[in-house]
């Protein structure tokens, strides 16, 4: 089981990846953490491996900034436009469609976006998506849990 934030601390809520995996650190140190800044190739590396896998990124769909989502990737495309104000080079919606056209995907595939409201330069993360962080890691352990206890 793997867990990848994905984002650009350096644009503000896209940030929220990383912010979510040095929370997992802190609260389950033995879980299996990394963080891509997005580039598509990078992140398929660090799915490879894992037979399941959560990603966390920010999302924008219109929704209250904050919200968190819950998207399975495991067999059904992401919504492209969630990751329409993605400051990466390629969504991750491209991402895990390029994924799974080269057999490189997890078995198992989980996406949880924080609804973001910012993607400006800062490395802070606006209040609505700082709150989002709790529930967010809540929301990651709990998928791992599901993963894991599914074995």
């Amino acid at each position: 089981m793997r867990v990848v934030g994905v984002g650009n601390r350096w644009r503000s809520d896209d940030g929220i990846g990383p912010a979510v995996a040095a929370r997992l650190r802190e609260l389950a140190p033995d879980l299996d953490v990394v963080v891509r800044e997005g580039e598509p190739v990078a992140l398929l590396d660090a799915l490879e491996g894992a037979g399941a896998a959560v990603v966390v990124d920010a999302v924008s769909s219109g929704g209250a900034p904050g919200t968190v989502h819950r998207l399975d990737a495991t067999t059904e495309p992401l919504p492209r436009e969630l990751f329409a104000r993605s400051t990466h080079h390629l969504g991750l919606a491209d991402a895990v469609e390029l994924g799974r056209a080269l057999d490189r995907l997890p078995a198992r595939l989980v996406v949880v976006g924080i609804e973001g409201a910012s993607w400006d330069a800062g490395d802070e993360l606006s209040p609505e998506v700082a709150a989002a962080l709790e529930p967010a890691a809540a929301a990651v352990l709990e998928e791992v849990a599901r993963c894991t206890s599914a074995r």
